[in-house]
């Protein structure tokens, strides 16, 4: 099975922000900010994942994130902002991770940009494959 390595470089109230690296390509992610792997309110533990390919109704074809401890529903997909909601930032990631790829702001708030054309590359790499993913970093 294939890996991919996700690496954080830096969080906060706007997001966690990395990059990930699959196939000699290079993205970037937004997460949501690290508060205790609260569902819904924080990005999920570093860590390895196993990740396979999932159709949902709201994103289409994107992949699943499986066997985060405790939590579940833990999607790559398309999206910009993973701000903390509690203070009222933009958010599109309920615990998600967000592929862009840029990573720049849009209304002031930190985001990832393109997320569209990040998720159709990382389906053109992986199609129907599992893959690894590796977490690491903030």
């Amino acid at each position: 099975m294939e890996n991919a390595y996700l690496i954080r470089m830096r969080t906060g109230n706007e997001g966690t922000f990395g990059s990930l690296f699959f196939g000699g390509k290079r993205l970037y992610t937004a997460e949501l900010p690290w508060r205790d792997n609260r569902s819904n309110l924080s990005c999920i533990p570093c860590g390895t994942y196993i990740v396979v390919p999932h159709l949902s109704r709201r994103f289409g074809r994107v992949y699943h994130v499986l066997d985060v401890p405790g939590r579940s529903a833990i999607l790559l997909h398309s999206g910009n902002y993973a701000g903390n909601s509690e203070m009222g930032l933009k958010t599109h990631s309920h615990g998600c991770i967000l592929p862009g790829l840029h990573l720049g702001s849009l209304g002031g708030q930190a985001a990832v940009l393109s997320s569209r054309p990040a998720v159709t590359a990382i389906v053109a790499h992986f199609g129907d494959n599992h893959f690894n993913l590796i977490i690491e970093g903030v």
